[in-house]
């Protein structure tokens, strides 16, 4: 397959070292020219290239099957430029380019917001909790429309992403031995690197269409996530502070039910392992 990973963060070149020895041929992404050289030893394909950009973006979709599109906001004010409006001139990009037959996004189970614990699948309301949230909704509702029977979309929302040099304990390395606000009672939903790539993996090889929640099977509080962590690595353990109302703007408990039917099996199924 020709195959273009638009944004080559840590999840994109991460999915592109899984693709450097199978038959793809791999367009890669970037906005930055520092991480060119890097790129380069994955495949020879790299292009510089901003959504903002549609003739950039253009050029590295030519005579393409399959985008990936795995960009991230580098600041809370760029969400809108980052995802939506290379949402649009993806989906005006492939209307000019027929080849393309599939997009894979990576959004975000944080659309579902504070849904009080309870359990949220694919067909649940979204409830975005701020403005970045509202955008990445708004993203994954302009791709879904621009699916047909020529072009499937799909999309994956992910929980929290861990993984090599992103531990979930260095991600919370300053609330160990702290005291935080509210129960921790709050549900946490997780995946791994991994399996980000395993699913994505999936989806191209089945021609998923639709969208996909990807999380793990762990479904801990945050404080029994704390508790755990401060168990396996020796870290102190965090109290709280029932008085004083949480800060976490997430609280739901995301189905992975739909992804597994659809034959992935999970490589990191719990999150403290």
């Amino acid at each position: 397959m020709n195959i273009t990973i638009l944004g080559c963060g840590y999840v994109g070149t991460a999915l592109a070292q899984f693709w450097q020895n199978a038959e793809h041929t791999l367009t890669l992404t970037t906005t930055t020219t520092e991480k060119i050289p890097t790129l380069q030893k994955i495949s020879p394909l790299v292009k510089i290239v901003k959504g903002s950009d549609l003739d950039s973006l253009i050029s590295a979709l030519e005579n393409q099957e399959v985008v990936v599109l795995t960009v991230g906001a580098r600041a809370p004010n760029t969400h809108r430029q980052t995802y939506l409006e290379t949402a649009k001139n993806l989906i005006l990009a492939t209307q000019q380019i027929p080849t393309i037959k599939q997009i894979i996004y990576t959004s975000s189970s944080s659309v579902y917001g504070n849904q009080n614990g309870q359990d949220v699948d694919e067909e649940t309301p979204l409830k975005p909790a701020n403005e970045n949230g509202k955008i990445l909704a708004e993203t994954e509702q302009l791709l879904i429309q621009a699916a047909s029977e020529k072009l499937a979309v799909c999309i994956l929302r992910l929980g929290g992403i861990y993984g090599p040099k992103r531990e979930i304990q260095k991600i919370f390395s300053s609330a160990f031995g702290t005291t935080r606000p509210g129960t921790g009672k709050e549900i946490t939903n997780w995946i791994h690197l991994d399996d980000i790539v395993g699913a994505i993996e999936c989806a191209q090889k089945n021609r998923l269409n639709g969208i996909y929640n990807l999380v793990n099977d762990a479904y801990l509080t945050t404080k029994e996530l704390f508790d755990g962590l401060s168990e396996l690595h020796g870290l102190p353990y965090v109290s709280w502070d029932a008085s004083v109302d949480s800060l976490r703007a997430y609280n739901s408990r995301v189905s992975n039910n739909k992804i597994k039917s659809a034959g992935y099996q999970l490589i990191h199924p719990q999150t403290l392992s």
